[in-house]
């Protein structure tokens, strides 16, 4: 199983305002809306995460991809498909 950075194990009791018909449908459903609204947070922190690393690394992506363009994966010439 792989550790998942953003996770701590530990509960925060927080109070959110949600459109009441949401929550209205979301109960009649049987929704546990603890659950549902840690992933979409943890989705949306890792996504934001990944955003921001691939804007610091915008330049080193981008040098890298020009490199392999220019002189093709270094072993290439054994690569079987």
């Amino acid at each position: 199983m792989k550790h998942d950075p953003i996770t701590s194990g530990k509960r925060k009791p927080l109070n959110l305002s949600v459109d009441t018909g949401i929550v209205e449908a979301a109960r009649t459903e049987g929704v546990n809306l603890s659950q549902v609204s840690e992933a979409a947070l943890q989705l949306a922190a890792r996504e934001a995460r990944d955003a921001r690393w691939k804007q610091e690394n915008r330049g080193w992506i981008d040098a890298h991809r020009k490199w392999v363009e220019e002189n093709e994966l270094p072993l290439e010439r054994y690569r079987l498909f």
